[in-house]
C-alpha cells in the first residue's frame, strides 16, 4: 500500500499497474472491444482476436469480460504463451479439470486431444460452452497456432465446440496473415484492435481512477494532464506509472495537488528507466528539458518586469514550438516519433521525418499536401468517394466495401513491382522507428518515390527505405463489373459481357461491337488479347482481375490510382 494514501484521503492505490477490472475506465474503445468480444462468444465457435499496444489495457479488459461471463461458459485461461504443443494441451486440460487416462502406444498430444474432445461433447450436451483464453498470443509458435486450429475443428454435426480468444500485441495480426496460417486467419469470427486513449479520455481516465480510489476531487490540473498525454500518447500503463510517481513527489513535498513541474520530474524518473529505444528516450528528455527552459525564461522575464501587462518573452509561441521540433529532430540519429499537440482521430504513432531532409534516404516534398486525419480504413474508402462510420475492424471494412460495390484484396508478401502492377492506393504495414508495424495509406508511386499518408501529411520515401520499412502486407480496393466472374472462352455471363464490350468500345472507338448472345466468344477474346498486349498484361485472353482493373482505370477517371506513368 502506498504511503501517500492518507495524505490524499484515498482508500486504495489509484494508479497500480495490476490489471484490476474494478478500475477499468469505460472508454468508447473499451466499450467497442467488449461488444466485439461478446459478439464473438455468441457465434458458434471460432477464434476471437483482441490486439493492442503494450499497456493499452488488454489484460484488464479480458479479466473484466471473464468476471461477467455467463455461468454456462467454462474458461481455460492460459497466461504462459511460450509453450510447446504438448505443454499447451496439458495446460488447457488442467484448466478445464480434465483427467488424462493412461494409454499405451499413444502420443501425449493424442491422449490430450481425445480427452478434450470427449469432455467438450459432454459439456455441449449439458448446454455449456467452452472458451480458451491465451494471453501474449504473439509469442505462440506457428506449430502451436496450427494445433489451436486443429482444436477448433472439434465439432458436432451442427456446432463448433470451442471458442478461442487470442490476446496479443499488434504483430499477432501480421503473424496470422502469413500464408501457412491462412486457414486459422479465416476462422477469426471477431477482431478488435485496442487503441490508446485520446486527449479528452486521458483526463477522464485519471479522474475516474482517482474517484474510484476515494478522491473527493481532481488532483491533477489541466496543464499536468496535457503533459501526461503528450508524453504517454494515451497508453494507460505509462499514465499510471507517471501519475503514481507524481503523487509520491507531491506527498514528499507536502502538496495536495499535482502541478506540471511535478509531472515533468516524475516523467524523467519513470521514462528514463523504461526499456525504450535511445532515440525515444532522448526525445522525451529533450522535450522535458525544453519545458524547463521555457518555464525558466518565463520566470526570469516576469521578475524583470513585475508590473508589466505584456510580458515580452524571448520566443513567440510558434518559435518555441518550431525550436522544440528542430532540437528533437537534430538530436536524433534517425526518424523519431512526433508527439501530438491535439487529439488525432487516427490514433496511430506517426513516423516523423527530418524537415530539412537530413535523415538519410528519407525524403519530404516542399509542398506537403494536407489531408483529413482519419483512421486508415476510412481514408482509403474516402479516396473512392465513400464515407464510413464506426469501422474498426478489417471484417467491418470488407463488408462496407462489398456493400458499396468494391472488392477487397490483400497480398501478404508483396514487392514494389506488385504495387506498380496493382496501381491502386492501399494500406501497407509499415514499421515505425520503435519496431511496431502500423497501417499507412500508400497514395502514390512516381520516379522511384513512394508517397504515404502519415499523421495527416504526405511523406515520401525512396524505394530502398520504403522496402526496408514495409512488411510486404498490402490491402487495396477495386471495382469489379456486375456479376463478376473470371471469363474464359465459351463462358456465358451476359451482364459481364455487356460491361466488357462497353469498356472495349471506349478504349478503341473503331472496335466493332460483336454479337455474342452473352457468351465470351473467340472474337471477344481476340479483342481482349489485343488490349492485354497493348497494356503489357499477360496476353492469355482470360479476363481476370488485372485486365478488369486496367479497363476500369482507362475508362473511368474517378478510379483512384497511384499515378504511375501519369495514370
Amino acid at each position: 500500500m502506498s504511503i501517500y494514501l492518507q495524505h490524499f484521503a484515498l482508500q486504495q492505490e489509484p494508479f497500480s499497474i495490476v490489471p484490476d477490472p474494478g478500475f477499468l475506465y469505460p472508454s468508447h474503445q473499451h466499450r467497442q472491444a467488449v461488444a466485439h468480444l461478446k459478439y464473438g462468444l455468441d457465434r458458434e465457435g471460432g477464434f476471437i482476436l483482441l490486439t493492442g499496444e503494450v499497456g493499452t489495457g488488454k489484460t484488464t479488459l479480458t479479466r473484466t469480460m471473464l468476471q461477467r461471463i455467463p455461468a454456462h461458459v467454462r474458461v481455460a485461461y492460459v497466461l504462459n504463451s511460450k509453450l510447446n504443443e504438448t505443454d499447451l494441451l496439458a495446460s488447457i486440460c488442467d484448466e478445464l479439470e480434465i483427467s488424462l487416462p493412461k494409454a499405451v502406444d499413444l502420443s501425449f498430444s493424442k491422449i490430450c486431444i481425445d480427452a478434450l474432445n470427449h469432455n467438450l461433447l459432454e459439456s455441449h450436451a449439458e448446454g455449456k460452452k467452452t472458451l480458451i483464453v491465451i494471453e501474449e498470443a504473439q509469442n505462440l509458435s506457428d506449430e502451436v497456432l496450427e494445433t489451436l486450429r486443429l482444436l477448433s475443428n472439434l465439432e458436432t454435426n451442427t456446432h463448433k465446440l470451442l471458442h478461442i480468444l487470442l490476446v496479443g500485441q499488434p504483430e499477432l495480426v501480421e503473424i496470422l496473415s502469413k500464408q501457412n496460417l491462412r486457414q486459422l486467419n479465416q476462422r477469426v469470427v471477431s477482431r478488435f484492435h485496442l487503441l490508446p486513449l485520446d486527449k479528452a479520455e486521458v483526463s477522464n481516465y485519471i479522474n475516474h481512477r482517482l474517484h474510484h480510489a476515494g478522491a473527493s476531487g481532481a488532483l491533477f490540473d489541466a496543464k499536468s494532464i496535457n503533459i501526461i498525454y503528450r508524453l504517454t500518447k494515451g497508453v494507460p500503463r505509462l499514465i499510471n506509472l507517471i501519475c503514481h510517481q507524481a503523487l509520491l513527489a507531491a506527498y514528499s513535498l507536502g502538496l495536495k495537488s499535482i502541478s506540471a513541474s511535478l509531472v515533468r520530474d516524475a516523467a524523467i524518473e519513470i521514462l528514463e528507466g523504461l526499456e525504450t529505444s535511445p532515440s525515444n528516450r532522448k526525445r522525451i528528455l529533450i522535450l522535458l528539458l525544453i519545458g524547463f527552459l521555457v518555464a525558466a525564461i518565463f520566470t526570469i522575464t516576469s521578475l524583470k518586469h513585475p508590473f508589466s501587462d505584456h510580458i515580452n518573452l524571448y520566443f513567440s509561441k510558434s518559435e518555441i514550438e518550431n525550436s522544440t521540433k528542430d532540437v528533437i529532430l537534430r538530436d536524433s540519429q534517425g526518424p523519431v516519433e512526433s508527439i501530438p499537440n491535439n487529439t488525432i482521430i487516427e490514433q496511430f504513432n506517426p513516423i516523423q521525418i527530418d524537415a530539412e531532409g537530413n535523415s538519410g534516404n528519407l525524403l519530404v516534398t516542399s509542398d506537403i499536401k494536407e489531408v483529413k486525419l482519419l483512421k486508415p480504413f476510412d481514408s482509403l474508402l474516402e479516396l473512392w468517394g465513400l464515407r464510413s462510420s464506426e469501422i474498426y475492424t478489417f471484417d467491418e471494412f470488407s463488408a462496407f466495401a462489398l456493400d458499396s460495390g468494391l472488392r477487397v484484396e490483400r497480398i501478404g508478401d508483396g514487392t514494389i513491382n506488385n504495387l506498380v502492377t496493382i496501381d491502386r492506393p492501399g494500406l501497407a504495414l509499415i514499421k515505425t522507428d520503435v519496431g511496431i508495424s502500423r497501417s499507412r495509406l500508400v497514395i502514390g508511386i512516381e520516379k522511384g518515390i513512394v508517397s504515404l499518408i502519415v499523421n495527416g501529411e504526405v511523406q515520401n520515401f525512396d524505394y530502398e527505405t520504403f522496402t526496408n520499412l514495409w512488411s510486404g502486407s498490402f490491402v487495396y480496393l477495386w471495382r469489379p463489373p456486375p456479376a463478376f466472374e473470371i471469363l474464359q472462352v465459351d463462358d456465358v455471363n451476359q451482364a459481364a459481357i455487356i460491361w466488357l464490350q462497353d469498356k472495349l468500345s471506349l478504349v478503341n472507338v473503331s472496335e466493332s461491337r460483336l454479337i455474342t448472345g452473352g457468351r465470351y466468344t473467340a472474337e471477344v477474346q481476340a479483342q481482349i488479347m489485343q488490349f492485354q498486349n497493348q497494356q503489357n498484361i499477360l496476353s492469355d485472353g482470360i479476363v481476370g482481375r488485372q485486365t478488369l482493373m486496367r479497363l476500369n482505370q482507362i475508362t473511368d477517371q474517378n478510379i483512384p490510382t497511384l499515378g504511375i506513368n501519369g495514370s
